[in-house]
């Protein structure tokens, strides 16, 4: 299992370059407990890694989310789709 922990801000800014450098190799799981900032776009970055995943056919688990990354999956009724369905839940395979 390869996990990989993003850390620091993860913003429109970021997620690009994220993105370019998840993409050429999906882990399994990403540690997000290292976030400082983030916004919108750290959401839609999560949501493409998930259809990546999805589309290999394999499942990828997103651990430890900010609060502030929750509330925005919860406001975008998104949880579900990144296996955060519980409030004390660290993430789970959907």
């Amino acid at each position: 299992m390869t996990t990989e922990t993003l850390s620091g801000d993860l913003t429109m800014k970021e997620v690009p370059a994220t993105w370019q450098r998840l993409s050429r190799k999906l882990p399994d799981e990403l540690d997000l407990s290292g976030l400082d900032r983030i916004d919108s776009s750290a959401l839609a970055l999560l949501l493409e890694c998930r259809a990546a995943a999805d589309t290999a056919g394999r499942d990828i688990v997103f651990r430890n989310p900010p609060e502030t990354l929750r509330t925005i999956a919860r406001l975008t009724q998104v949880e579900a789709l990144l296996g955060w369905n519980g409030a004390g839940d660290e993430g789970v395979p959907a």
